[in-house]
Parts: C-alpha cells; structure tokens; sequence
C-alpha cells in the first residue's frame, strides 16, 4: 500500500524536490541570504513534507481502505455509512454505483432469459421422449429381424441424444437433484449394458462382466449417466465383435475403482489432456460425423459434482481403459458438508 501511495503522489514529491532545487540556486546566488544556513533549511523543508506526506498516507489509505470495503461489499449507499470519503472518491463511488445498478439489472434479465430457456428446452426434451416411447413399443411388432435391429440401433442414438441433452439442462442444479445413497455398482452397470443391447447386437459387440458386487456411495441416476457415456463411446470406436470388459479393483487408498476398457481406436497423445472439454472431438471425432464431444464432458462435470474422478489411459490403436474412483468416507463426508 506504501509503494501504491507513493506512485499516486509522485507528482507531489517531484514538486517538492523541484522547490528544494530552486531554494538552494537562490541561496548559492543571493548573497543577502549568505548568513543563513542553507542545511538547516533543506533539514527544515524535507522534515515537514515528510510529516505531511505520512499524514496524507494514514489518511488517505484510510479513505481508500473504506472504498474498496464497500466496492467489495453489496454498494450500500455510501452516504447513509458517513465515510470519509474525499470528493473525488465520493463521485467516483456515485458512479460505480450507477454501473452495478444497470449491471445488476441485465444480470437478472438474461437469468430470467436463461431460466424461461432452460424451462422450455426440459419441456420439449420431455415431450420427444413421449414419441420415443410410442416408437420403442412399436418396433418389437416388426417381423423381419434384419429391419428391426436396425431401426432399435437409431432409435437408441436417438434417445442417448435426447437424454444426453437432459441432463446437460439438469447439470447447473445439480446439487438440488442429487441423491447420495449406498448401491451396488453391479445394478447400475448391468442396466445400462442392457440398454445398450440393439446397438452391441448390430455390431457383435460383448461384454465381459465382472461380478461387481462392491458397494459405493454415489448417485445412482448420474452414475448411471457416466457409465452410458463411457459405455457409449466404447461401443462407437470399438471394432466389429470386439470385447468391452468391465471390472474392479481397490487402489493403495482404499477407494474403489471401476475400470471400463475396450478394443476400440484409442485415443492419441496430443488428444489426451483435452478430452474432457467441451465440444472437443479430437482426431477421432473428425473422422465421424456422430461425435459432438458433449458426452465425456459432460461425464466429467458430473463427475466431480458427485465426487468421482475420472481418469482414462490410452494409446492410439490399442483400446482404453476409463476408471472411476468412488470417494472414500471421509471423502464424501466432505463431498455432501456433513
């Protein structure tokens, strides 16, 4: 704050080494001011522009302490306070005032915009999955094989859309919509290879499962979403008749770990570090017109959200293992602020 201050007034300090300056020609050069001692008056001038220089510093950093306090704060009227604010500073928080007013007001007009934006988007994601419905009983009273199979497949790329796109709606509230409960990892993971089913049959995708009895304290609906983007991605990338594998193990920690590998394309290098952005498809994604590089984002961000951490290792060409690691017991005691 000293070297602030100091910056702020150097003019003042200038000016006054200036007057030094002049007072000492006139002293070499006036020979009636001779008798005097020209070291008892530069003693004289430095001593007093020094106390009054400190005593504009206690002032003046006391000023501006009350400012940025009231700046940082909720802008109360500065008048109602009594500061002792200097007119400069008085007009220059009139202003600031005036600015987080129109700025307060937009702020809330564009949440206004953006909760009407959400509202209808979750209205219509629920109307489309109405339809879906209707469309999904309809497709087991087709008789050729062949076509049906087909048709589940789109029908399944479809609504992993829609409710990829629910969720993304949901994901700013979150913590209003979660629910903390102790599940078996194998309920969650056996569901969402089911739903998958017309899409692995397509392509001869299998799954080999392990038992999967360990019991995590998580989420079950946004775990649920994390395994069926993972899940998704395996079976997208995988070759024809290859082999997902599913199973666990407990790391040095304690903490539970669920590993989901697969046979598929991998993932490069340079791609790795930015798989999780948004809207980031790598060099993968450019080669398919499917990948809109939402579904491992958005796996993350719900991820941390309910305290699980995500990690992936891969090489291009060799297939990638996707972990999660479940928050130990202290962990979530910190995760939930009980």
């Amino acid at each position: 704050m000293l070297l602030l201050f100091l910056k702020e007034r150097l003019t003042w300090i200038g000016f006054h080494l200036f007057i030094i300056v002049v007072v000492n020609v006139l002293f070499s050069l006036d020979v009636g001011l001779m008798s005097i001692s020209i070291t008892y008056v530069n003693i004289c001038m430095v001593v007093s522009f020094t106390v009054f220089l400190l005593w504009r510093y206690i002032v003046e950093v006391g000023q501006l302490k009350d400012f940025l306090g009231n700046v940082d704060g909720q802008l109360d009227d500065v008048h109602s306070k009594n500061l002792d604010l200097s007119p400069f500073q008085d007009a220059y928080f009139a202003k600031i005032e005036d600015v987080f007013y129109v700025k307060d007001m937009e702020l809330n007009k564009a949440k206004v915009q953006l909760q009407e934006y959400t509202d209808e988007l979750l209205a219509w994601v629920h109307e489309v999955k109405a339809p879906l419905t209707s469309i999904n009983l309809m497709l087991s009273q087709i008789e050729d094989l062949a076509l049906r199979r087909k048709l589940e497949h789109e029908w399944l790329r479809l609504h992993l859309l829609v409710d990829q796109q629910l969720h993304q709606t949901r994901l700013a509230s979150i913590e209003k919509d979660n629910y903390m409960t102790e599940m078996e990892l194998r309920t969650v993971v056996y569901k969402e290879i089911r739903a998958m089913q017309p899409w692995c049959l397509e392509k001869g995708i299998g799954f080999d499962v392990a038992e999967l009895s360990e019991m995590v304290m998580t989420d079950g609906k946004w775990l649920a979403f994390i395994v069926r983007q993972i899940l998704s991605n395996a079976i997208k990338y995988s070759p024809t008749n290859a082999d997902i594998v599913i199973f666990t193990e407990v790391d040095v920690t304690g903490a539970i770990l669920l590993h989901i590998q697969d046979e598929g394309i991998g993932i490069r290098k340079e791609d790795l570090p930015r798989i999780f952005q948004k809207s980031y498809t790598g060099t993968a994604g450019r080669e398919s017109a499917q990948s809109t590089g939402m579904g491992l984002y958005l796996a993350h961000n719900v991820a941390l959200k309910i305290g699980i951490r995500i990690s992936v290792q891969s090489e291009a060409g060799e297939g990638s293992i996707f972990t999660l690691r479940f928050p130990l017991q202290n962990e979530y005691v910190k995760l939930t602020g009980r």
